[in-house]
């Protein structure tokens, strides 16, 4: 990093407050609500709720400190002032390089922060930034592809306390305001159930996508690559209006996720439920990623669940299409870790997720002294499960068949501090909106051995785990 940079981001650094004022609360009853609550009060220009590991709910907010990268310039934001730089076609490089600095003013002791493991931002990867990474950077586009928050309030639900963290006095008794109402008054009468039949919605496009499955398997028999996540896009109504928060929540209530979120933050809104995590990293340096490939529908019947996880474990194609993956996440966490450290924890074990099961695995690491959570970011991501194998190869497919760019859809929404952890939830199962447009998308991992007819009806199975929980606004 030049000394320029390096001073541009230690200056914005240091106008960044501390979370000074931090109290301790008894545990909510539904810390799930609860988030969802403070997300729909609008305390702030941006908010995330972020639903981590141990069925913890995080819920940040603020609008006066961010970091925005994308192929050209960096931006960073805070106490009304505006720094910017080039980024020089390396956004992840620069994006680190400003949360670096914020770091480097919290080691000092400056911060007076009063929080284990140093302050905590939040943010979101679009796709496109994978085209920096591995492949053709002409096709990244110019939108923003990284940003990130740092709050002026932190909740953190845990099933034994609730931690408020906030930059002063009036943030924190806003939220304690919010945190005291009764929980009738968490229910809103904006709610309403979608009346458009689930099927109709998640059939749109179906055809055009079973062309494109068939194209991408003509180019890996030719010899191309081995395997590519063709997805489809299902935009919703242009005259109705998501209610984001009330979709959540009906959402999550019926899916099994790995994490979930909903937010508004830099330009996207999103209420997701995803079904596994690009990576997470310790700030002891552990760092694992959990890829999973093979599908097949879930249901209410027990006997043709297991049925359809029996088949699962026995069909060719689908143990071939997560093994792939897994042998090259093992070749991504290599890059990144010691010599000996990575291990496969677990092969092929089938895990739940709302309306489909995946076969799933985890692979593990440390990471090495010369490498940091961003370096192990910018080797796993996208996730081989959004992308394919060979990363490049696949990328450029997509780029062939996909209707235009994906934007956050097989991105990542990522919860991270400045004592070296980070936790990125792949972006999969989830609505998004921009501006006057809100949509869902799906995908499946085309082989060899894929038939347009199969990958059609799993994009149809994964869109289940959210179409049926769509909640509009009333007119």
């Amino acid at each position: 990093m030049s000394t320029g940079s390096r001073n541009t981001w230690e200056a914005w650094a240091r106008s960044v407050p501390p979370l000074a004022c931090v109290s301790t609360r008894e545990p909510c009853p539904d810390p799930m609500a609860t988030a969802t609550r403070l997300a729909r009060a609008g305390l702030a220009g941006q908010y995330v709720v972020y639903e981590a590991d141990g069925g913890v709910w995080h819920f940040a907010a603020g609008s006066d400190v961010s970091v925005t990268a994308d192929t050209g310039g960096i931006t960073a934001r805070a106490a009304g002032r505006t720094w910017t730089s080039r980024t020089d076609g390396r956004p992840l490089a620069a994006f680190a390089d400003a949360l670096s600095a914020l770091r480097d003013e919290d080691d000092e002791g400056s911060r007076g922060e009063e929080n284990a493991g140093g302050r905590h931002f939040y943010g979101w990867a679009a796709f496109e930034l994978a085209h920096l990474l591995h492949a053709d950077p002409a096709s990244a586009g110019d939108r923003p592809l990284l940003h990130a928050m740092v709050p002026s309030v932190e909740v953190t639900l845990g099933a034994d306390s609730t931690v408020v963290r906030a930059v002063d006095e009036a943030w924190a008794r806003k939220v304690a305001d919010l945190l005291a109402e009764p929980a009738a008054g968490q229910s809103s009468t904006r709610d309403e159930p979608v009346r458009e039949g689930t099927e109709g919605i998640i059939a749109a496009g179906s055809a055009a996508y079973g062309r494109a499955v068939a194209r991408t398997v003509g180019d890996i028999r030719a010899g191309l690559l081995e395997k590519a996540v063709v997805s489809r896009k299902v935009p919703l109504p242009a005259e109705r209006h998501p209610d984001f928060p009330a979709t959540y929540l009906a959402g999550r209530r019926a899916n099994t996720p790995a994490r979930s979120y909903l937010l508004d933050l830099g330009g996207y809104r999103a209420a997701g439920f995803s079904p596994e995590t690009v990576l997470e990293v310790g700030g002891d340096g552990r760092v694992s990623t959990q890829p999973l490939a093979g599908t097949r529908a879930l249901g209410a019947d027990p006997a043709e669940n297991e049925r359809r996880r029996a088949e699962l474990l026995s069909d060719p194609k689908e143990i071939h299409e997560h093994a792939v993956s897994v042998r090259l996440a093992w070749d991504e966490m290599a890059a990144v870790c010691s010599p000996g450290s990575v291990v496969v924890e677990e092969f092929m074990a089938v895990r739940p997720r709302g309306s489909v099961q995946h076969l799933a695995s985890r692979v593990t690491g440390r990471l090495r002294p010369d490498t940091g959570p961003w370096d192990a970011f910018a080797s796993l991501f996208p996730a081989i499960t959004a992308t394919g194998v060979s990363k490049r190869a696949a990328l450029q497919t997509l780029a062939r068949h996909e209707n235009g760019s994906r934007g956050l859809y097989g991105g990542a929404v990522f919860r991270g501090s400045t004592g070296g952890a980070l936790d990125a939830a792949l972006v999969l199962r989830t609505l998004i909106g921009t501006g006057d447009e809100a949509w869902l998308r799906a995908g499946a991992g085309v082989t060899a051995q894929s038939s347009p007819e199969r990958e059609i009806e799993e994009t149809c199975e994964k869109l289940r785990s959210v179409a049926p929980y769509l909640r509009f606004c009333a007119d």
